[in-house]
């Protein structure tokens, strides 16, 4: 991954995710439109096809976006606490595991002692879909990053039954049958969620939503 020091980094970073997602996505829409017996192959494939998009973006869209908070220079204490905790997850998780006064003390001392230091951010890792992004998922990403997933809560059925659900069958072996119409809207609201939360990250760059008292616009 580039290093995302600018905000126009990052927007080249986002137009390059999301492009490349958009053409795939548009051949199997064109292939499921086309008559002929075989498209019920694309639309099945097509499925999976959405799902992994869906994931992929989300999860590299979701890292570039912090990515370039890290790269904002800021300390812990500058920073929301849902951006220092990517920091400190490690002292995090030792005063949650260790039953030894030792290592927690010498934990808490570090978080203390360290809120004035420059955050670095674990990028390994960080933004873990599950294999399996419904909309809990979804939601607990976006909080993560301090973006407002309630917007998206009326397509929450949409995610979880008409695509995470049928990506299932699909990837599980089981028959799905979808008519080509509803393979075409379901890939098209997809990719609306797609380029939502893109906005939705640059839109928090812009305005520096990842400040300590700062709200997303």
């Amino acid at each position: 991954m580039k290093d995302m020091r600018t905000l126009g980094h990052l927007q080249d970073g986002l137009d390059a995710e999301m492009g490349w997602r958009v053409k795939e996505i548009s051949a199997f829409i064109m292939a499921a439109k086309a008559d002929g017996a075989e498209k019920k192959f694309y639309i099945r494939a097509g499925i999976a096809l959405v799902y992994a998009h869906w994931e992929g973006f989300i999860k590299n869209a979701s890292e570039l976006y912090l990515n370039f908070v890290h790269h904002r220079g800021l300390t812990y204490r500058e920073l929301k606490t849902c951006f220092a905790v990517f920091g400190l997850k490690g002292k995090l998780e030792a005063l949650s595991a260790s039953r030894k006064s030792g290592p927690n003390i010498a934990a808490l001392d570090f978080i203390i002692s360290g809120l004035g230091e420059r955050a670095q951010m674990k990028m390994s890792s960080a933004i873990n879909t599950e294999s399996n992004l419904t909309s809990r998922v979804f939601t607990n990403i976006a909080a993560s990053l301090d973006i407002d997933a309630e917007r998206y809560s009326t397509r929450f059925n949409l995610i979880d039954e008409s695509l995470v659900a049928k990506r299932n069958q699909v990837a599980h072996g089981e028959h799905v049958d979808l008519r080509a119409k509803d393979f075409v809207d379901l890939a098209n609201d997809v990719l609306q969620l797609m380029r939502e939360y893109k906005i939705d990250l640059l839109n928090a760059a812009s305005t520096e939503a990842y400040l300590r008292g700062r709200e997303v616009a």
